[in-house]
């Protein structure tokens, strides 16, 4: 099953409640595969800021932990939520883990995303996605939520 948007697949919630992405269409969304104990988890800090000044504006990040990259996300679903909150003080929308790399056990969700010809090579890779559910710009994970090129980029999609 090919999806033609983001907008129109399902999953679940951190806390295992089912999950339409549809309730995103018509916002601008930075797709975010994240892990607990990364280099980049700081970069919570800075999402949770960009979450909090676009949030408003028709924007969300939806977090999907991911343990496919140095074994950096081992936690239960709890223990995630409970270190995002305590931590990084996170409120924006987070997911159940899931796999990003290519293979049989990829989630529909990175299968999707991966048609842009790019798929996270490390936690905190970042997919901007139109009102459209279609992916604008993919942003590897030194792109921080301060880069102006990232910041700039939700700007021109947010005015369109």
């Amino acid at each position: 099953m090919s999806a033609d948007s983001l907008y129109s697949m399902k999953t679940t919630t951190l806390d295992g409640k089912p999950a339409d992405l549809g309730q995103y269409g018509g916002k601008v969304t930075l797709v975010v595969n994240v892990a607990s104990q990364c280099g980049f988890t700081p970069q919570y800090a800075g999402l949770q800021k960009l979450y909090d000044e676009y949030k408003d504006k028709g924007f969300a990040i939806l977090g999907f932990p991911s343990n496919d990259f140095g074994s950096q996300e081992p936690g239960s679903p709890e223990e995630i939520a409970t270190f995002c909150k305590k931590n990084y003080g996170v409120t924006f929308p987070m997911f159940s883990k899931l796999v990003t790399k290519a293979g049989q056990d990829q989630s529909p969700i990175y299968t999707y995303l991966g048609q842009t010809g790019s798929l996270p090579s490390w936690n905190f890779a970042k997919y901007l996605v139109g009102k459209d559910g279609k992916v604008i710009q993919f942003f590897n994970s030194k792109v921080t939520p301060e880069a102006k090129e990232l910041r700039d980029a939700i700007d021109a999609a947010l005015a369109k």
